[in-house]
């Protein structure tokens, strides 16, 4: 994924062929006019956050004194987080409009969040777990808030695949690769289920998702690293948040207050004590 901002002071025409990515729009000053996509027209001003056009597909408009963030990612990354009609088949967004202004807003945020916190700073960005989970957040956004092919619910192929075997099989693959940058659908495959399958069968008998539980599974070890740090080695509550993919520290540090009833850095100090 890549975000980058562009302040133009004046007007520029473009014409895009299809880029092969999810390209997102979130317009702060002055105005995008004459946007098409296949023979579709719109006009897009402050506050509007929009998907410049699907990845296959090329686009044209004109770009009026306008500042604005271009958001880019790889449609493939909406797979990770969801499941489609057919998991053999990608998710894809069906609308370049939000579903309300509340979800519109949310990815705003998110946005700005990643482009503020995690890529501006080259060493948060080059941790494995922290690319990861960052851009899994991201396109999980993106699909809260565009209208898409992802299914919210299983069918009822999938109500017939949970069974405690199935959950055996990913809790072991999430205990065993909690240090890598897997998504659900490594997880899926690792059970042997559709994605759906697996998601419904950690509802119905965890009551959690699977990557509830791994987030759960990494602060685990990123407790045991707290309370296990060598004085000498200048570890910190930040690097080793990192190190387990959480890269927003103050939302690390409630997490970790709410589950261990102390703040992360008072694991870390007691250790030093």
């Amino acid at each position: 994924m890549s975000i980058d901002e562009l302040a133009l002071d004046f007007e520029l025409s473009y014409s895009v062929t299809p880029l092969g990515r999810i390209c997102l729009y979130v317009v702060h000053e002055g105005a995008v006019r004459d946007h098409r996509v296949q023979g579709v027209e719109d006009a897009f001003g402050p506050g509007d956050t929009v998907l410049s056009a699907p990845p296959d597909l090329p686009y044209s408009g004109r770009i009026h004194h306008a500042r604005h963030t271009i958001t880019m990612l790889d449609p493939a990354l909406l797979a990770q987080v969801a499941a489609g009609p057919d998991d053999a088949r990608p998710v894809r967004l069906t609308g370049h409009r939000p579903r309300s202004a509340a979800a519109a807003r949310h990815l705003g945020r998110t946005i700005g969040h990643l482009r503020d916190a995690v890529l501006s700073d080259p060493e948060t960005a080059d941790q494995p777990l922290i690319a990861a989970t960052a851009a899994q957040h991201l396109a999980a956004s993106v699909l809260a808030t565009f209208p898409s092919t992802a299914l919210p619910e299983p069918t009822a192929a999938d109500r017939n695949d949970p069974h405690p075997a199935l959950l055996r099989r990913a809790l072991a693959y999430i205990d065993d690769h909690a240090d890598r940058p897997i998504t659900i659908a490594d997880i899926a495959g690792a059970a042997h289920v559709t994605v759906r399958a697996l998601q419904y069968a950690f509802r119905r008998h965890l009551d959690t998702t699977p990557l509830a539980h791994l987030r759960r599974v990494r602060l685990a070890h990123a407790h045991h690293d707290l309370v296990t740090a060598d004085p000498g080695t200048g570890a910190t509550v930040t690097a080793i948040a990192a190190r387990w993919g959480f890269h927003h520290p103050g939302r690390f540090a409630t997490l970790y207050r709410h589950t261990y009833l102390r703040a992360p850095h008072e694991s870390l100090a007691d250790d030093r004590g």
